[in-house]
């Protein structure tokens, strides 16, 4: 599945949000390489996030090839231990959407670690592609309009909600829409199902 033209454009709109939210944040964020904390546990990732991760493999193995086997290893064996209960459909990856699925997904391998961390270093082995999740996570964000901000649990740590709100990192989300449009895909995998494609 191709990543359409403009993820790039959304890659830099969301990058230059998180380096300001990071300013605005201060010392209120305690995101830092070798901080891993959130990356542990299945979420889902859309379509545009797939294929996104399909192309940083290819990267991978071109330049590291070493590193892109230890992701891939990473990937099948946490596929063998937690696949047996992946609420959706593990031969396509992808997620259920009844009530139980979703359900089921709440409580599914919430401390496995993401097979694209690396153990020994404690970083993305993928990091320049990885999932629009993992670039928003940290900062004060809505997931949709109507929510409230959520934070990493770790960060704004004794702030004041107006504290937090002033850290409010902005979100594309029409943008990201549009382009998991343009991919064709349709519903959410997660990480692990997306570095084997």
């Amino acid at each position: 599945m191709p990543v359409p033209i403009r993820d790039g454009d959304l890659i830099q709109i969301v990058d230059a949000a998180l380096a300001d939210a990071t300013r605005r944040s201060g010392p209120w964020l305690a995101c830092r390489p070798g901080c891993t904390q959130c990356c542990h546990g299945a979420f889902a990732i859309n379509a545009l996030d797939a294929a996104r991760l399909q192309v940083g493999m290819q990267a991978l193995e071109s330049s590291e090839p070493q590193t892109a086997e230890s992701v891939r290893q990473r990937a099948q064996n946490w596929l063998s231990e937690y696949a047996p209960d992946f609420p959706g459909d593990p031969s396509s990856g992808l997620l259920g959407t009844s009530e139980s699925d979703q359900a089921r997904f709440e409580d599914f391998a919430n401390d496995a670690p993401c097979p694209a961390l690396n153990p020994e270093t404690g970083l993305c082995d993928i990091y320049a592609f990885r999932p629009m999740t993992c670039r928003v996570f940290g900062p004060p964000v809505r997931v949709a309009e109507r929510d409230g901000l959520a934070c990493c649990e770790l960060c704004f740590i004794g702030a004041t909600d107006d504290q937090i709100a002033a850290c409010e990192m902005p979100i594309p989300h029409q943008l990201e829409d549009q382009l998991v449009a343009e991919t064709g895909g349709s519903g959410e995998t997660i990480v692990a199902f997306a570095l084997l494609r």
